[in-house]
């Protein structure tokens, strides 16, 4: 019987926690309580000292093709477990708020939440064969889970709002044109992995994490809030052993060996 542990790997190596969705007969479509292990595996690895960068991808030849469709066919009250005890940190965005860097691998088709959970990255790779679509309209729903908030911030209102109404589909290259995805790689685990890896070896995580808040209010600051919050940020920056370590790893011309993000 699969148990609810089942539904999403995790794995820790070499200080990257890679993160699988794993209901591969389905296309890794999520079921009630799956979002919820994902998320939460998110906050593991956010926590954990050891993990410096997170890979997102799904078992099989698919991403997440979004809601399972049987779950969807038995009416509100099955779709109510969607919803339950969900906030911002529960959902596909929780890996904006993460310190973390998260990198997503689009391995296959990405629909629905699926398509929410690939754009709420720090960084997304996807597969030449890849589709992605939001499919919302086309279900008769809404932009769910933020996903228009998140949608207008890679791509512009007008691709935003063409890409919800429709509900149609892309292919990975025309994802890239659009710059949903950073980058189409044959071998897109990888890809994200070399991404992850570059991070987590070369840069400060309390620095990456900083500068994930700073991004996620561009949106509500003006020029001087946003200058006046960067010079407090800086003096804290100073005053940590971050830049001292930087400075002696490129003297002694060695990777850095940052202190790991306190939150």
């Amino acid at each position: 019987m699969t148990t609810p542990s089942d539904l999403v790997r995790y794995e820790v190596t070499d200080g990257i926690a890679l993160i699988t969705l794993n209901r591969p007969d389905r296309l890794n479509a999520l079921v009630p309580g799956m979002g919820d292990i994902y998320a939460d595996l998110l906050h593991r690895a956010d926590a954990d000292p050891v993990v410096r960068a997170i890979v997102v991808t799904g078992a099989g030849r698919g991403f997440c093709s979004g809601a399972d469709l049987s779950v969807l066919a038995e009416g509100p009250d099955a779709l109510d477990g969607y919803l339950d005890g969900q906030h911002v940190d529960s959902l596909p965005t929780a890996a904006l708020r993460i310190g973390t860097p998260v990198a997503t691998a689009i391995n296959g088709p990405c629909a629905g939440i699926g398509f929410v959970l690939a754009l709420c990255a720090d960084a997304r790779f996807a597969h030449p064969s890849a589709t992605l679509s939001t499919s919302f309209s086309r279900l008769g729903l809404i932009a769910e889970y933020g996903v228009a908030w998140v949608l207008t911030r890679l791509a512009g209102l007008a691709t935003a709002t063409d890409l919800l109404l429709t509900g149609r589909t892309l292919t990975a290259a025309e994802a890239f044109d659009l710059g949903l995805v950073n980058a189409v790689d044959d071998d897109v685990v990888g890809a994200a992995m070399a991404w992850a890896r570059g991070v987590a070896e070369n840069c400060s995580p309390t620095a990456m994490a900083v500068m994930k808040r700073q991004l996620l209010l561009v949106d509500t600051q003006d020029l001087t809030a946003a200058v006046d919050s960067s010079l407090v940020e800086m003096r804290a920056a100073f005053q940590r052993p971050d830049i001292t370590e930087a400075i002696t790893a490129k003297i002694e011309q060695r990777p850095p060996a940052f202190p790991g993000y306190a939150g």
